[in-house]
C-alpha cells in the first residue's frame, strides 16, 4: 500500500495514516489478515517520524482496525473487517460530518447523492 502524505495539510500526519489504512482496508486494498509494514520500516519509506507510524499504529489498534502481535508484527483485524457495526446514528464521526455539511447547506438529496455514488464505487471495488 502506498500512502499519500500531504505535509501542507492541517490533518496531522498520524491520522492521515489512519484515514488511508481504514479507506486501504474499506476499497479491498488491504485484505483480513494482511500484516502491515513495521513501524520503523514504513516511518522510512514516508519520511516521517517512528513515533508518528506508532500513534496511527496504536490508534487502529483502539478502534480495532488492527491487531498485533510480538512476533508477526501489526496486521488488519478480521474480526473488525467482518464485524457488525454499531448503529449509524450513534458514530460521532457521522454525527460531525453531517451537522457541519447541513451548515454549510447541503440538502438532504445532495448528501444522499453523494452517498449513493461513493457506496457504489466501493461495491465496485473502485477506491474513494
Amino acid at each position: 500500500m502506498l500512502l499519500k502524505l500531504d505535509f501542507a495539510m492541517d490533518t496531522p500526519i498520524y491520522l492521515q495514516i489512519r484515514n488511508q489504512i481504514v479507506l486501504g482496508i474499506a476499497n479491498g486494498e488491504l485484505k483480513p489478515g494482511e500484516k502491515l509494514p513495521p513501524i520503523r520500516t514504513l516511518a522510512a519509506e514516508t519520511g516521517v517520524n517512528t513515533m508518528t507510524v506508532n500513534k496511527a499504529y496504536q490508534l487502529l489498534k483502539q478502534e480495532g482496525y488492527l491487531i498485533t502481535d510480538r512476533r508477526l508484527g501489526a496486521m488488519i483485524n478480521p474480526a473488525r473487517v467482518t464485524a457488525q457495526h454499531p448503529p449509524l446514528t450513534e458514530h460521532p464521526a457521522l454525527k460531525l460530518l453531517l451537522s457541519e455539511l447541513y451548515v454549510d447547506g447541503v440538502t438532504k438529496e445532495e448528501l444522499l447523492t453523494a452517498c449513493n455514488e461513493l457506496y457504489d464505487t466501493l461495491e465496485k471495488g473502485g477506491t474513494l
